[in-house]
């Protein structure tokens, strides 16, 4: 089991953290369909609970779903049985040939993944990318850049629901360009509340680097602070690259 999105945050996620995925839903989907893709392999990489594979299921494609969280595997399987999903480092795992790939919910910054290493970068992930799609596929992400939280400050917030709260305190090292957010999580069993503790850390990438560095490998590259009608949190940026044909 993972240290990370365990099973009472994953089930914390799913129910009253979904926005993100089902608010960006319709505009990706507008982003294939204008792309020509409207059918095949979609792999989404750290499906999390499958919410947004649900919905490229819905609209008629295959659905590859890998996560790095057990907890979130074993929710998404529930709510997609015709998805296939895979418990594994979206980095590391093995990518087939399709005609997309997304990773949506800044899932690329995550450094609890072991294949996401503070000195490679993105580079190597991003030629995989490219090598598995078919001429004119499109890989469709979003990354959370500096900027979270104020210079020298701490923010602390919490969120509740029928049968849970979240406290999260989020911290950013400027001069490192990452973020740690420490999740306290209580989730009511019976009469009683659970709590579990997790400790995110996330590397912030500068939009223009990833753009530089997406062409350099022979994407075509687009960012967007949007997907479609949803905008994306503060200081977030969405890529849609293609491989020429």
């Amino acid at each position: 089991m993972t240290q990370w999105y365990r099973e009472d945050l994953a089930y914390i996620h799913d129910v009253g953290f979904g926005d993100y995925a089902l608010g960006s839903a319709p505009g990706v989907l507008e982003i294939l369909a204008r792309n020509g893709i409207r059918e095949g392999l979609v792999v989404d990489l750290g499906c999390g609970s499958g919410l947004w594979a649900k919905e490229l299921a819905e609209a008629g494609y295959r659905v590859l779903g890998i996560d790095i969280s057990e907890s979130m595997v074993e929710i998404a399987r529930g709510r997609v049985p015709d998805a296939e999903f895979r418990v594994g480092s979206l980095f590391e795992a093995d990518i087939p040939p399709c005609v997309a790939v997304t990773a949506v919910g800044e899932v690329l910054n995550y450094l609890f993944d072991p294949g996401n290493d503070l000195g490679q970068g993105l580079v190597p992930f991003f030629r995989r990318v490219h090598e598995a799609l078919v001429p004119g596929g499109v890989f469709v992400f979003d990354v959370a850049e500096p900027g979270q939280v104020p210079r020298g400050t701490k923010t602390r917030g919490f969120s509740e629901g029928e049968d849970w709260v979240v406290l999260v305190e989020k911290e950013e090292d400027a001069e490192q360009k990452t973020l740690t957010r420490r999740i306290i999580s209580f989730r009511k069993l019976g009469e009683h509340y659970r709590r579990d503790d997790e400790v995110h850390r996330q590397r912030l990438y500068e939009s223009a680097e990833i753009a530089r560095d997406l062409r350099q490998i022979g994407f075509r590259v687009r960012t967007m602070r949007v997907y479609g009608r949803y905008e994306l949190p503060r200081a977030h940026t969405a890529f849609v690259a293609v491989v020429c044909a």
